[in-house]
């Protein structure tokens, strides 16, 4: 994906990486250093170490330290499902809901908030429902290298 359309990009920036270093790692089959994944996935070296901290947490890498290390795929991608990516790389939507509420405001802004907050979780389970159907494997298949 090029710089300039990743402006228009859907979903969170954690999410398309994610997946774009998932699909790195099942096409090459064996270790790849994290310099290697930054310059495959156009990314910040830095939030790309944070994506795949959350990715080896997750299981879905593994990680090796040392002058031959890097990173491999934990298991097959056809087990690894886009709501799986999804689920492990989101930030809590009501964090921000949260601190609205602490800051003291009142009365309709906060019914405001809870009816929007319900409206978030309902597509929110959607979308989980809808990534269900596609797996890491699939968009590799799809994806010429």
């Amino acid at each position: 994906m090029s710089q300039s359309k990743r402006g228009n990009q859907i979903g969170p920036p954690r999410f398309v990486i994610a997946v774009h270093v998932l699909i790195w790692l099942a096409k090459s089959g064996g270790l790849l250093s994290s310099a290697t994944i930054a310059g495959q996935v156009n990314s910040h070296a830095t939030f790309l170490r944070r994506v795949l901290a959350t990715l080896v947490q997750s299981g879905f890498v593994d990680a090796r330290e040392g002058r031959d290390g890097g990173y491999s795929l934990s298991r097959p991608a056809d087990n690894i499902t886009l709501a799986d990516v999804y689920l492990a790389v989101r930030t809590e939507p009501c964090e921000a809901a949260d601190e609205l509420r602490c800051s003291g405001e009142e009365g309709a802004g906060i019914q405001l908030d809870q009816a929007l907050e319900q409206i978030m979780n309902a597509a929110d389970l959607r979308t989980v429902e809808y990534l269900k159907q596609y797996s890491i494997a699939d968009l590799t298949e799809t994806i010429d290298f």
